[in-house]
């Protein structure tokens, strides 16, 4: 069971001993390194306590004769990002940071101590694990997208080769954006997938794709479970809303799900898939939607609030948010989610429960869900 999001960095002499906590705050702190030279302790900080999506700062402290010295700095001070990863260079002036970005990962480059950042890899897909050349400047790392499972890269240009063959024979139309006015005034954003063999003459039926999370998001990846274009080969076209929740667009625009399940990301996702109904080429009869988790969640709830769709597709959803309070293994993440316990804010729980809404149940549905997810627990 996990009760806190609370990790700590701790020291220790080179045998082991003398251990001691560096880091004293409340959320979660991780991925400490220290800069080749020596000279910085570096990690990776969530600042509030209970939360699992906060925004994921890069920190840094100046060290002298083996000590730490100063108070902790910030190097991302400012910006609304996180960071999902980073790696020095060979020289500890700069480190190399990976962000997501609107649905995508770059890699941006951080000078020290000046803390100027500037953009190192981008142009779209999946940008990950990156590793610094003696140089400085080389960066090799793994680059995926749409249209492409990940593949060694270096600056730019592939290095590994290994799925061209199969490639080859596919068929891949890129995955394109499409963005929209949503809840609050918001902008938000989407993919469209389009099947191979596209004919812009023709109408197509729509999957429309709910990501779980809900603090996570649809990217340029070639996606191992979802994968956009496996769907769109049954000759669908696939839609994917980022919604209020997602991460990428900043962290407000992460924060507006909390104690919101039901409102700001439904007016998302139903304002997106106006925009996509409205498409020449589909047919906005035979819509179905499908997701998993929170997306599971939003399932249930879309079935007792709409009947647009043919069908829905819950894969180990929410049902019952009180239910899973006492059965989840993450104690705390219910907690946040909706404002305290069920007995210190029971009416918020009834609120976004799918379950007070299955008497509007009338769209066929297949629900899969499995025994050992023990975060949303089948009971």
């Amino acid at each position: 069971m996990a009760d806190n999001t609370n990790v700590d960095v701790y020291l220790m002499g080179p045998d082991g001993g003398g251990s001691r906590a560096f880091t004293t705050g409340k959320g979660a702190d991780n991925t400490p390194r220290f800069s080749p030279d020596g000279k910085w302790l570096s990690w990776l900080s969530m600042e509030r306590a209970g939360f699992e999506a906060d925004r994921q700062r890069l920190m840094l402290a100046g060290r002298s004769d083996g000590r730490t010295v100063g108070q902790p700095v910030e190097a991302t001070a400012g910006w609304t990002l996180s960071v999902s990863a980073y790696t020095w260079c060979p020289d500890s002036k700069c480190v190399y940071a990976v962000i997501e970005e609107r649905g995508r990962d770059n890699v941006y480059r951080i000078d020290v101590p000046s803390f100027h950042r500037s953009v190192a890899v981008s142009g779209g897909g999946l940008n990950t694990n990156v590793n610094v050349g003696p140089d400085g400047k080389t960066l090799v790392y793994l680059h995926q997208s749409d249209i492409q499972p990940p593949e060694v890269w270096a600056n730019g240009k592939p290095l590994s080769h290994v799925n061209d063959q199969a490639l080859a024979a596919l068929d891949l139309p890129p995955l394109e954006a499409y963005g929209f006015v949503g809840a609050l005034g918001d902008s938000v954003f989407g993919w469209l997938q389009k099947p191979p063999g596209f004919d812009p003459a023709k109408h197509y039926p729509v999957i429309y794709l709910i990501h779980g999370g809900p603090q996570g998001a649809w990217a340029d990846y070639w996606g191992s479970r979802w994968n956009y274009q496996l769907f769109a080969s049954r000759g669908y076209i696939v839609a994917a809303v980022n919604f209020h929740g997602s991460t990428g667009y900043g962290q407000k625009f992460t924060d507006a799900i909390s104690q919101h399940w039901g409102d700001y990301p439904y007016a998302d996702l139903m304002r997106g898939l106006d925009v996509v109904a409205r498409l020449p080429y589909v047919d906005s009869t035979r819509l179905g939607a499908a997701g998993a988790s929170y997306g599971g969640y939003m399932i249930y709830w879309i079935a007792g609030h709409t009947n647009r769709f043919k069908v829905l597709v819950a894969h180990d959803g929410v049902f019952n948010p009180v239910s899973m309070f006492g059965t989840t293994e993450e104690l705390w993440f219910v907690s946040w989610e909706y404002g305290g316990t069920p007995y210190a804010n029971r009416p918020l729980y009834e609120k976004w429960s799918p379950l007070d809404f299955v008497s509007n149940w009338k769209t066929p549905m297949l629900i899969v869900h499995s025994q050992l997810d023990y975060r949303v627990d089948l009971s």
